[in-house]
C-alpha cells in the first residue's frame, strides 16, 4: 500500500489541506476497509479498478470514477474489486463551498459525480484530463487550474463560518459556539445555518470529529500512555466518553481499532 500527500500552490493552501495518491496492486482476497469520520471533503479520482460503497452488510454501489465525498456523519465500508489507485483532493471544512452554489449539506454521506456539479461538458472533461495525465504533477497541474479558475467564479465562504471552523481547529474541537461567539451571542442561528449550508454539518458536530482526530492521532501514535490520558488530553469528560465518541464515528472501540484490518486505510490517512 503506497500512500503519499502533496501539498498546494500557495494561492490554494487556505482552501486544500493536500493532495494524496493511494496505490495498492490487487490482492485475490479483496478486503473491507471501514472509512470514518474526518470533518472533510474531498474530491476524488479512481484511476485503477472499480471500488464498491457499501450500503448495507450485503449491498453496495459502485463509487463514481470521478466524485466528491461529502462530510461523513456515519462510518462506511468500500472494497476495491482490483486495482487501486487513486488522486484525491482534501479540502478544509469550508474549503469545497468555495467552488460550488449548492448546500453542502446534501453532498453528506454520498458520493456525487463531478459532472452533476460542474455541468457534463465541464466534469467529463475534467474526468478526462485527469485520466490522461500521465503523472501525480500533471494531475496536480489540470486540478489546480480547474480549482483557480473556479475559485474566480464563485462568492467566498462567510467569514463568521471560516473563524468558527478555525476556532474549532485551533482549539482541537474543544471550543463551545457560546466561547467563539462571546462577543455576539445573537449570531448563533445564523451561524448554524450557514455552517449546514457550507460545511454540511452543525458546529457541534464537526467539533466532535475534530476532537476525536486530536484523540485517534494520539492514538495512533502512542502518544498517550492509556485511554485516561488520551481521555483528558483531548478534554473528554472521562474515558467513558471518549470510548462512547470513539464508538459512534468508528462503530468499534478504541482497542478494537489498532487491531482491525478493516481499518488499515483510516489508520493510514489519521496518521
Amino acid at each position: 500500500m503506497n500512500y503519499q500527500t502533496y501539498s498546494p500552490n500557495p494561492d490554494l493552501k487556505s482552501i486544500v489541506s493536500c493532495y494524496w495518491t493511494l496505490e495498492v496492486p490487487a490482492m485475490e482476497e479483496t478486503q473491507r476497509q471501514r472509512i470514518v469520520p474526518d470533518g472533510n471533503i474531498e474530491m476524488a479520482f479512481i484511476l485503477g479498478d472499480d471500488v464498491k460503497r457499501y450500503t448495507s452488510e450485503n449491498d453496495f454501489l459502485i463509487q463514481p470514477r470521478a466524485m466528491v465525498l461529502g462530510q461523513i456523519t456515519d462510518p462506511f465500508y468500500i472494497e476495491p474489486t482490483g486495482y487501486v489507485n487513486t488522486f484525491a483532493i482534501r479540502f478544509y471544512p469550508y474549503g469545497f463551498a468555495n467552488f460550488v452554489s449548492v448546500p453542502i449539506k446534501s453532498l453528506a454521506n454520498t458520493e456525487t459525480p463531478i459532472h452533476e456539479l460542474f455541468g457534463d461538458e465541464v466534469g467529463n472533461l475534467l474526468e478526462k484530463q485527469m485520466i490522461q495525465a500521465s503523472n501525480v504533477e500533471e494531475r496536480i497541474s489540470v486540478i489546480e487550474e480547474f480549482l483557480l479558475t473556479k475559485l474566480q467564479e464563485q462568492n467566498t465562504v462567510d467569514q463568521i463560518v471560516k473563524t468558527t471552523v478555525d476556532a474549532l481547529a485551533s482549539s482541537k474541537g474543544t471550543s463551545t459556539i457560546g466561547t467563539i461567539l462571546k462577543e455576539d451571542p445573537g449570531k448563533r442561528r445564523q451561524l448554524e445555518r450557514k455552517f449546514v449550508q457550507q460545511i454540511g454539518i452543525s458546529p457541534k458536530q464537526l467539533g466532535k470529529v475534530i476532537r476525536l482526530q486530536s484523540a485517534l492521532k494520539m492514538l495512533l501514535n502512542d502518544e498517550g500512555e492509556n485511554l485516561t490520558n488520551i481521555a483528558y488530553e483531548n478534554e473528554y469528560y472521562d474515558q467513558a466518553h471518549f470510548i462512547k465518541d470513539f464508538k459512534e464515528f468508528t462503530g468499534v472501540s478504541p482497542k478494537e481499532f489498532l487491531n482491525n484490518q478493516n481499518l488499515t486505510l483510516s489508520s493510514i490517512f489519521y496518521k
